[in-house]
C-alpha cells in the first residue's frame, strides 16, 4: 500500500509517499502500549511550557514561526547547531563516540589530498546497508574514480541473524581502491572529516545531526534517506534549501551504479550551484552562534526559564 500524504497546513505544503512516514504513525493502533506511549510523548511536547530545538533561525525560519503560531506563544528557541566549532580536531574528533581509527591517521590521509576532491560516505550509527545497497555503492565508488572516505557500520551483535550480511564490504574492493579510498569500519571522526579542506561532498542518510554537521562544514550533500525523519530532512536539503542532490531512498529507490557514480563526480564539481548555496548557509550557521540568532535565543531562554518554575 502506498499513496501520497499531503500536509497542507505546514509551510510549503509538503507531500510524502505513505511509505516514508515514521512507523509510529503508520502502525498506530489505539490501545497498543507503544503507540499510546508515542502519542503521549508527542502531546506532552506540545503542551510543554516551551520548546528548545537544535536548529537555527536562518535554516528553518518559516517552520519555527509556524510552531509559534500553532502553539499560540513565542516560547520556541532555536539554539543550534550544537556541535564542536573549534578550529582543531580535539573535540570534533570524538563527537558521538570514540573513533575506530586514530583521527590523526584520517587527517594525514586527507592532508595528502587536493582541496574539495574527496567525498565522505556515511549512513549514520544505526544503518547497515543490505547486500544490494552495498553492491551499488561500492560499484559506484569504483566507477566514479573519485577520492573518498567510506565509513561502514556493521550490525550490532544482538541484531545479527543467520546469514545476515548487512554492512559487509565485498571482497577485493578495498584492495582495488586503496590508492584513492579510505575505508573505516566502525565509528569515524565525522565532524573533523567534514570540516577538512579536502572534503567536497557528503553522501548521507540525512539524520539531523549529520545534516547540521554537513551544512556547518559547507559541503554539498548527496541524500539517501533510510527511515524516520530522514525523508523530511532530505526534502528540506534538496527541494527547499537547494544544498543537496537526491541520490536514493531506502530500498525502494536504489540508484543504478552508473547513476550514483555520475552524482559522485558531479558532487566534487566546482560549478555546482549547491556548492554556492551551502557556503552561504554555512556562513549563516556559524554566524548564528556568537552574537547571532542562536546566541540570542539561548540568552532569552535562560532569562525566561525562571518564569516556568514560578507557574
Amino acid at each position: 500500500m502506498d499513496f501520497q500524504v499531503l500536509l497542507p497546513k505546514i509551510p510549503n505544503s509538503p507531500v510524502y509517499p505513505w511509505r516514508q512516514l515514521p512507523n509510529q504513525y503508520k502502525n498506530c493502533k489505539e490501545g497498543d502500549p507503544d503507540w499510546e506511549f508515542s502519542k503521549s510523548n508527542t502531546l506532552d511536547n506540545f503542551a510543554s511550557w516551551g520548546l528548545v530545538v537544535n536548529s537555527f533561525t536562518e535554516l528553518e525560519r518559516v517552520y519555527l514561526d509556524h510552531l509559534r503560531t500553532e502553539l499560540g506563544h513565542d516560547r520556541v528557541w532555536a539554539v543550534g547547531p550544537l556541535l564542536p566549532l573549534e578550529d582543531g580536531v580535539v573535540g570534533s574528533s570524538s563527537r558521538g563516540g570514540s573513533s575506530s581509527i586514530p583521527c590523526e591517521q584520517v587527517m594525514a590521509w586527507l592532508n595528502s589530498r587536493n582541496d574539495n576532491s574527496v567525498v565522505y560516505v556515511c549512513f549514520g550509527s544505526r544503518t547497515a546497508l543490505n547486500t544490494k545497497q552495498m553492491d551499488v555503492l561500492v560499484s559506484a565508488l569504483e566507477q566514479s574514480g573519485v577520492e573518498f572516505i567510506l565509513c561502514v557500520r556493521g550490525l550490532d551483535e544482538r541484531h545479527v541473524g543467520v546469514g545476515d550480511d548487512r554492512g559487509v564490504i565485498p571482497n577485493g574492493f578495498e584492495d582495488r581502491v586503496e590508492d584513492r579510498g579510505l575505508v573505516i569500519k566502525g565509528w569515524a571522526p565525522q565532524v573533523a572529516i567534514l570540516k577538512h579542506r579536502a572534503v567536497s561532498a557528503f553522501l548521507t542518510h540525512c539524520g539531523w545531526n549529520s545534516v547540521l554537521e554537513g551544512i556547518t562544514a559547507g559541503v554539498v550533500m548527496l541524500t539517501w534517506p533510510m527511515a524516520s525523519d530522514q525523508f523530511t530532512n532530505a526534502k528540506l536539503l534538496v527541494d527547499q534549501l537547494g544544498v543537496g542532490i537526491r541520490a536514493g531512498e531506502n530500498i525502494e529507490n536504489i540508484p543504478e551504479p552508473s547513476q550514483l557514480a555520475h552524482l559522485l563526480v558531479e558532487s566534487v564539481s566546482a560549478t555546482r550551484l549547491e556548492r554556492v548555496r551551502v557556503k552561504e548557509l554555512s556562513d549563516a550557521a556559524l554566524g548564528s552562534i556568537k552574537g547571532g540568532s542562536s546566541d540570542k535565543d539561548l540568552d532569552e531562554f535562560v532569562e525566561r526559564l525562571p518564569r516556568c518554575c514560578q507557574n
